[in-house]
């Protein structure tokens, strides 16, 4: 049988044919035109300015923004922020939402910057779904102070400086004497007392409320720490403070009352208790002299 043909190929094929060059040079540039047909044309979304807008322009209406305490980590989602949203606002939203005072909070994005009470989210380049930090003012015992109610341990508490009788001193403390020594304990008997409310440590409550600690006062955005306990709705707070005299129908700056503001965050049992520890004192207003006639009528108003 014969061998099969076999045909070798050169490694290297020469033309000296100048023709047959130029046809096989076209013939490839067709082969590439074609195949760039098949890929998809890809176009830059900033080409067109009109483009460009739209792309920059979707930032939705309402947007929600993550929070980060940064003294325990926590987060906190605030709903309902806009663009033209300022840190103030935002800060007022804290105030009820994560349960640090407006004059406690100190807020910082991205580069650690202060932002200024008067600037808005869109100045700060902020965007839907980020993360702000939220850090507590770090001077005369604050931050400490903040540490230990929000963990709710009484025995903590009763070393910072919350009664007259506590041996407690900031460095700003040791000058300060008579009705100036009892507004700083003051002060700070009604900051724990707002933190530990909103956080539900009834024992706390309890402890801070007996040693004189006021649930009248208010943090600068008109709350009491019952409107904090309401918001959240530790139904025992709730108790402690409206049988330590906090009032159901106080406004804060907004013109919200505890009751209403349970009402509108869906704290239904929150709401009844507080309605029953209402139509009890009420019942009882004979017997309780210290209780005002605008303890004893309903608000109408209430929302």
């Amino acid at each position: 049988m014969a061998d099969p043909l076999i045909l070798e190929m050169p490694e290297t094929l020469i033309f000296n044919d100048e023709e047959t060059v130029l046809t096989l040079q076209s013939d490839r540039d067709q082969d590439v035109s074609f195949f760039a047909t098949l890929e998809p044309k890809r176009q830059n979304i900033l080409d067109s300015p009109a483009t460009a807008l739209t792309f920059l322009d979707t930032t939705p209406a309402e947007f929600c923004m993550r929070v980060r305490l940064e003294e325990t980590g926590e987060f906190f989602r605030i709903a309902n922020c806009r663009s033209d949203m300022t840190v103030r606002e935002l800060k007022e939203e804290l105030d009820l939402m994560a349960g640090v005072p407006f004059n406690m909070q100190c807020l910082h994005y991205l580069d650690q910057g202060i932002l200024l009470d008067n600037t808005t989210l869109k100045f700060h380049d902020m965007v839907p779904g980020s993360i702000i930090s939220l850090g507590i003012w770090n001077h005369d015992g604050w931050a400490e102070l903040f540490l230990a109610a929000a963990e709710g341990d009484p025995s903590k508490l009763s070393s910072l400086g919350v009664s007259e009788d506590s041996s407690f001193r900031t460095a700003h403390a040791q000058a300060l004497r008579g009705e100036q020594w009892t507004q700083w304990v003051s002060q700070r008997a009604f900051v724990a007392l707002y933190i530990t409310s909103h956080r539900g440590h009834v024992e706390a409550v309890q402890y801070l409320l007996e040693h004189g600690a006021s649930c009248v006062s208010k943090t600068p955005v008109g709350r009491t720490p019952l409107h904090a306990a309401a918001a959240m709705g530790r139904t025992d707070c709730v108790t402690q403070l409206v049988r330590h005299g906090a009032s159901i129908h106080e406004r804060d700056a907004h013109g919200e009352s505890p009751i209403g503001m349970a009402r509108r965050l869906h704290r239904k049992q929150s709401e009844r208790r507080m309605f029953l520890l209402y139509w009890t004192a009420k019942s009882s207003a004979k017997d309780n002299a210290g209780l005002g006639p605008g303890d004893l009528l309903p608000d109408p108003k209430a929302h």
